[in-house]
């Protein structure tokens, strides 16, 4: 294991609560403070999800994503962004009537999931390949949407994240790339732990893995008290990690992380002691075929 392993920091999400975990960032100010010092305890990528203030909802407002971006990109021209498109894809169905959407639901047309790629042209986003049941809700990623959510992504210049929560949505991606929709090599990030979805486990992991595309540079991620356990697995296993507040609230049992910087500490220890060591951006950049800015 000579090559270097990408640190992704994911760091705020969506789902998570500051119920749930008290030190989650929720301003674009603490969002980008923790952001920037994950960056300096060894992330090379910054996953990012914005919030409304107010209520600590994920977001989809613009002005948001700028002030968030702006304030990374003034302190630090070389940590990766990866921006999220997984904000408007959730449907809560009525219990009264099914077809109609009930409060709480996000789903939007597809154009409007990528506005802010489209405007800030991050290095990176995600694009979820799944549909499926989470939480309260179900999330929908119907084939046609992902279809403009790609083209739109791809002519604004940003490398596309394949979210897999699944089997299945491996195999659409599959489709995808048949159909000269996506691009390869791939850069695939394995979402493990979802209630519904693919189950945390090293066997899970490893055919998920056995059935990438060739050439595929990926990573994997646990939920919960699964994270830890699933970054060194997928270290072993060849790929690169992921790790922050949007997964896991604790730094260990029992104990509250007490910010995205602490949890990247950990991370890099663990990948230190297993005989591996951490990307730069610079040297993500490289392995992902991302320009230099």
């Amino acid at each position: 294991m000579t090559r270097r392993t990408i640190l992704t920091c994911a760091v705020t999400g969506n789902l998570m609560t500051p119920e749930i975990s008290p030190h989650l960032p929720v301003t674009p100010a603490q969002i980008s403070e923790q952001a920037l010092d994950a960056a300096k305890a060894g992330a090379s990528i910054v996953h990012l999800h914005v919030r409304d203030p107010e209520t600590a909802k994920g977001s989809m407002d613009m002005d948001l994503y700028r002030d968030l971006v702006g304030r990374i990109r003034d302190k630090n021209e070389d940590v990766i962004l990866n921006l999220t498109t997984g904000e408007g894809g959730r449907f809560i169905p009525s219990r009264d009537d099914p077809k109609l959407a009930a409060p709480g639901s996000t789903l939007c047309a597809p154009e409007k999931r990528v506005a802010h790629v489209v405007e800030l042209r991050p290095e990176i986003c995600t694009l979820d390949f799944n549909t499926m049941w989470s939480g309260q809700a179900s999330v929908i990623n119907a084939p046609w949407n992902l279809e403009k959510m790609a083209e739109r992504i791809y002519a604004a210049n940003v490398k596309p994240e394949i979210e897999i929560f699944d089997s299945g949505d491996l195999h659409m991606a599959k489709d995808f790339i048949a159909r000269g929709i996506i691009k390869t090599p791939l850069m695939v990030q394995i979402v493990l732990g979802v209630r519904f979805g693919a189950v945390a486990n090293p066997e899970t992991m490893a055919y998920l893995v056995s059935q990438l595309p060739t050439d595929t540079e990926w990573a994997a991620f646990g939920i919960g008290r699964m994270a830890f356990p699933m970054l060194a697995q997928a270290f072993l296993l060849g790929g690169h990690v992921r790790i922050g507040m949007e997964d896991t609230a604790y730094i260990r049992k029992g104990e509250h992380c007490t910010s995205n910087a602490q949890l990247v500490e950990k991370s890099v220890s663990i990948i230190d002691s297993l005989g591996g060591s951490i990307a730069t951006p610079i040297e993500a950049r490289s392995i992902l075929g991302i320009p230099a800015r």
